[in-house]
């Protein structure tokens, strides 16, 4: 009998060998690991680079408070603007003539087709301005005192700065004594009582009418006279004018949506026309600091300090460049130690850059925050735009801006250290 020889059992092939994988997650714990090993060198060096990273965030507050003092100013500089102009987008509506006859609108006529055109586009804020010079009795004797006539959205579509009281409302047009808002030249002239006490004057028409003061306006530098305020509607119940007092049809102020200015205007310039029949014309245009088209007149200033700011950081990037190059130069035999255990030249100069990366936008985050203290702080608001009524926001635009550039400086003031740290080799080591 032949003996079979068993048959050998199959064998398994040996798998192949895997090469290392780096995954997202290795990157990031690599790049953490890289920041912590930063934040540890700085805190062991930080003699060394205190007073060049103070540098940096001198110099990145300045630039931080460089565009955050403008944003300010800039508001301040629209809003003294639409005190004078309006707001955009304000129409100035004149009276409509007739120039084949030579005549023009009666005020009562206008006045009701302007009202059906703003109802009809909805438009909520508008007000007649005209002017009236009344005879008031101050304690001097009777004074011709110059009021502007309006409505009571006046003061929202023009910004006006109350110093003391209040500005008019729509229910004041109903009261039977018509109030006034004046300026500080006027309460001076008649003694300058509370407004709690409710001072009053006597205004000469077709009948002497009291009339209660409500509000009180700044007075300018120029303004040293008395004038006010007075509401349509009470400048009509006091009677006719003296004709040589007297004034023409009222203005008419619609304030609109700047983005359908245009289209509203011709618009609004049709059906005005339209009502008031053939041969009418009108005259309809925007004064609005909008449609000046005028540059920003801070620009150059706002420029000139940047640059200095600008300065500053490449100051402090030099001095934070040299003791880098210092501070790695008395690490050679710690990063020659590393390279022997395996570190990759990469990883060194990732390290060494990242310290000087980390260093400066701890910097800039410092210099940041002081730049928000010193622009929302009162005494700075009230230097660079007194009475501001609309305080804009710190722009995170001049915190990014802040930490970029700090961020930027690290990494140019790492650049030069870490080149110098990846042609460290191994036997630099044993000789230091």
């Amino acid at each position: 009998m032949t003996l079979e020889s068993p048959t050998p059992a199959p064998t398994e092939a040996p798998a192949p060998a895997r090469t290392p994988r780096r995954d997202g997650r290795s990157f990031g714990t690599g790049f953490v690991g890289s920041l912590l090993e930063a934040w540890s060198e700085l805190r062991i060096h930080r003699t060394r680079v205190l007073l060049s990273l103070i540098g940096v965030a001198i110099a990145v507050c300045a630039l931080t408070s460089v565009v955050g003092i403008g944003g300010v100013a800039q508001q301040a500089q629209i809003e003294q603007l639409e005190r004078g102009s309006g707001r955009p987008a304000t129409l100035y509506i004149g009276a409509p003539y007739d120039p084949a006859n030579g005549r023009t609108a009666q005020t009562d006529e206008f006045m009701t087709v302007v009202g059906e055109v703003m109802d009809r586009y909805g438009i909520g804020y508008w007000t007649r301005s005209g002017w009236a010079t009344r005879g008031v009795q101050l304690p001097g004797g009777v004074q011709q005192v110059e009021f502007q006539v309006v409505d009571a959205p006046y003061g929202e579509m023009h910004r006006i700065e109350l110093a003391d009281g209040r500005w008019f409302t729509p229910e004041d047009a109903d009261r039977l004594a018509p109030l006034l808002v004046v300026n500080e030249a006027f309460m001076a002239s008649i003694g300058s009582p509370d407004l709690a006490q409710h001072p009053s004057v006597v205004l000469q028409g077709q009948q002497d009418t009291t009339a209660v003061i409500a509000g009180v306006v700044p007075s300018g530098p120029f303004d040293d006279y008395p004038r006010g305020f007075i509401l349509t509607e009470a400048n009509d119940a006091l009677g006719a004018l003296d004709p040589a007092f007297g004034f023409g049809p009222p203005q008419v102020e619609a304030w609109i949506p700047p983005e359908n200015a245009d289209a509203l205007t011709e618009l609004v310039r049709r059906d005005i026309t339209g009502s008031m029949g053939e041969g009418w014309q009108i005259d309809i245009n925007r004064q609005d600091y909008l449609a000046w088209g005028s540059g920003d007149p801070l620009e150059p200033i706002r420029i000139g300090l940047t640059g200095v700011a600008v300065l500053i950081l490449l100051l402090g990037a030099l001095g934070l460049v040299n003791i880098s190059l210092v501070t790695v130069r008395q690490r050679i035999r710690e990063i020659g130690i590393r390279r022997s255990f395996g570190a990759t030249a990469g990883r060194v100069f990732f390290a060494v850059m990242m310290e000087s990366v980390v260093a400066t936008v701890v910097a800039g985050a410092v210099g940041v925050a002081a730049a928000v203290l010193i622009v929302r702080s009162d005494w700075v608001q009230g230097l660079v735009a007194p009475g501001l009524q609309d305080v804009p926001p710190f722009p995170v635009d001049a915190a990014l801006i802040g930490l970029g550039a700090a961020t930027v400086v690290g990494a140019l003031a790492g650049l030069l250290p870490a080149l110098v740290a990846v042609r460290v080799k191994v036997i630099d080591a044993i000789r230091y």
